[in-house]
């Protein structure tokens, strides 16, 4: 009874949020508040388990792709979507499809989790298996030091039953896939060819380990990302190339794609198909707010969002070229922006709009590397409205460069009220 009230309660608050355009936590809260066992009952009957997918950045992008190839493969998926991976967003996720006795339906359950509470989680889902993507600058104010990081993935690695995916290219998880190596666990990889990591502006901007100290070699990588030509990437998938579409520009989609087929091929095992995953990358929708197109009267806007240093830049190196337009918003959701000066700005030419309550400082930052800015308005609404106002460009989209919150906040003012989290 207390399984069917928590759905109940749940999916009625989600419903009234879905009227206001308003967060996808909330129902999620609700159903553990009155179910607190309501995620270990959920995925208790799910066949193939459950995997996690955590790192840095790319965890909701990856955690897309990977579904996406799993369902082409005939499996019937559960995933927390878009970036919903806190305890109450993976029960809000739940309450999409979770029948009122509690017990989701499907062959396998592909959580994104969040680096920290990713911990406390796998006491509860207990993962099978983990994809490890990267250890990046973030969140300095919530993590202080990246070796935090680096300890939070080696417990979600180590809590893993079965196995573990990493990135060989970084070296912090590197050196965890060989600890687990050395202590006799099953370890797959994936990597980029080295070309490509040279020809990258700024590399991969995964934090650098000079401590670090090999215990065990790692196993040669499953997958590699051999070759990229704007959106297009050639992998090499066990000895097979595999050429796939990915949903927006940039070495580091590549690396979420060489990932997820990685994890995807650990799990299938013989069921694995190349071909599965160039049909599945064919159709993939980008995820939300990530290098999203939204279509606004007549004309598209692209939505690129800056999470961290590491995002921001790489996002950057991979404009196909400098945009015509360009509104840049940033919040109290960046708490502290000082990072921005370590940001080359050079593939920007001019930004028509700068916003939010962090609005002065980009703008002073732009001012320092010479890039004109036309003006500086802190209010969201009239600054959306300004920008939204001008011409269309003679190339290209309107460019948005903004942070998660302004991200959800545009979207909303723009008509968009589906949630994060949700049916998409």
């Amino acid at each position: 009874m207390r399984y069917r009230l928590a759905v109940l309660a749940g999916r009625l608050a989600r419903w009234v949020l879905r009227l206001r355009g308003g967060g996808s936590a909330v129902p999620g809260r609700v159903a553990l508040a009155i179910a607190p066992r309501f995620l270990e009952r959920a995925v208790e009957r799910l066949p193939l388990g459950v995997v996690f997918v955590s790192g840095s950045n790319g965890k909701s992008t990856t955690t897309n792709m990977l579904t996406g190839i799993l369902r082409e493969h005939g499996l019937t998926v559960f995933t927390n979507p878009s970036g919903g991976n806190l305890p109450q967003g993976i029960a809000s996720a739940l309450l999409a499809t979770v029948p009122l006795d509690g017990y989701v339906r499907g062959d396998v359950g592909v959580i994104e989790v969040d680096e920290a509470y990713g911990v406390n989680l796998a006491t509860v889902l207990k993962p099978r298996g983990s994809l490890l993507l990267n250890v990046q600058i973030d969140q300095l104010n919530r993590f202080f030091e990246p070796a935090r990081v680096v300890g939070m993935l080696r417990s979600i690695g180590a809590s893993s039953s079965e196995f573990v995916v990493v990135n060989a290219d970084d070296d912090s998880l590197s050196g965890i896939g060989a600890e687990f190596v050395a202590e006799g666990r099953d370890v797959s990889t994936f990597a980029v060819a080295p070309a490509l990591i040279d020809a990258s502006p700024n590399g991969l901007a995964n934090v650098e380990d000079f401590s670090r100290t090999v215990v065990a070699a790692l196993p040669a990588p499953t997958v590699t990302v051999n070759a990229l030509t704007g959106r297009t990437a050639d992998l090499t998938v066990g000895g097979e190339s595999v050429q796939i579409a990915l949903p927006a520009r940039g070495l580091h989609y590549a690396i979420d794609a060489a990932g997820a087929t990685a994890m995807a091929r650990r799990l299938l095992g013989e069921r694995f198909r190349g071909e599965a995953v160039a049909r599945a990358m064919s159709s993939l929708r980008t995820v939300y707010g990530r290098g999203e197109t939204l279509r606004v009267g007549d004309e598209d806007i692209e939505i690129i969002m800056m999470k961290n240093p590491p995002s921001l830049q790489l996002n950057l190196d991979y404009l196909a070229e400098a945009p015509e337009q360009v509104f840049v918003a940033v919040d109290e959701g960046t708490p502290d922006p000082s990072w921005i000066y370590d940001i080359d700005f050079s593939s920007i030419e001019h930004v028509d709009m700068v916003s939010g309550t962090k609005a002065w400082q980009f703008a002073t930052r732009f001012g320092y590397a010479g890039i004109p800015v036309g003006s500086v308005v802190p209010e969201l609404r009239p600054a959306l409205a300004a920008f939204l106002s001008l011409p269309k460009p003679s190339r290209g989209t309107k460019t948005m460069i903004v942070n998660y919150e302004q991200m959800m906040l545009i979207r909303k003012q723009l008509g968009f009220l589906d949630l994060e989290g949700g049916e998409r």
